[in-house]
């Protein structure tokens, strides 16, 4: 069963945001020679898992769900670290902090799906899930390392380990996303994956001097 254009539409937006913030950071990063972290980064990871978190869950796709609940929230605390997220209207924090909450109660309480429904997605083998969710969990292990990385430097960074695990996570996704004939997910981590690469180099460069 294939899912209406908007859908796509909505999910193509979110994808291009996050390609926005790589190439921002990637550019930023190669014209310093270092690897930086605007604060433009985390706003656009922040929007971008938004509007990806509603992808999958009107694409009834656990993986995808999964791997944003659980970055969400680190976006918003690196841009705390960062001093921006009180700057913002309070009224937005407010909403962007609860909607991830809100959306999956109306959707429980209306039936859009259940915890049976989300494993056993007659459109995704179950073999196909649990690769995509191995695949989110590793990518999302990216965002966990920085924040405690972050957490114990008080500054947001993006350090080599956060390159490494992109790369692998960024690698299985697409695996994941050729088999599940997602165009979203493939479109928007095949530029990703060379820019993984690059920040590693300049990572490792700075390692050494």
């Amino acid at each position: 069963m294939h899912s209406p254009i908007w859908i796509y539409a909505i999910g193509f937006f979110a994808q291009l945001m996050f390609s926005g913030r790589l190439i921002i950071q990637w550019f930023l990063s190669e014209k310093q020679k270092r690897v930086l972290t605007p604060s433009t980064f985390w706003w656009l990871s922040l929007g971008a898992s938004f509007l990806l978190f509603v992808y999958g869950y009107l694409r009834d796709d656990f993986a995808i769900m999964l791997g944003q609940t659980l970055t969400y929230f680190i976006y918003i605390r690196n841009l705390q670290l960062q001093g921006q997220w009180i700057k913002s209207p309070k009224i937005l924090r407010w909403f962007l902090f609860i909607f991830p909450i809100l959306l999956v109660i109306y959707g429980y309480n209306n039936g859009h799906y259940d915890i049976d429904k989300l494993f056993r997605n007659e459109n995704i083998p179950l073999w196909l899930l649990l690769l995509g969710s191995i695949a989110q969990v590793i990518f999302t292990l990216r965002f966990i390392y920085q924040w405690i990385y972050s957490e114990r430097k008080k500054k947001s960074s993006l350090p080599l380990g956060f390159w490494l695990l992109s790369l692998v996570g960024g690698l299985l996704i697409l695996t994941y996303a050729i088999l599940r004939r997602d165009p979203v997910l493939f479109v928007g981590h095949l530029m990703g994956v060379f820019i993984y690469y690059r920040n590693m180099k300049l990572s490792i460069g700075i390692d050494k001097e």
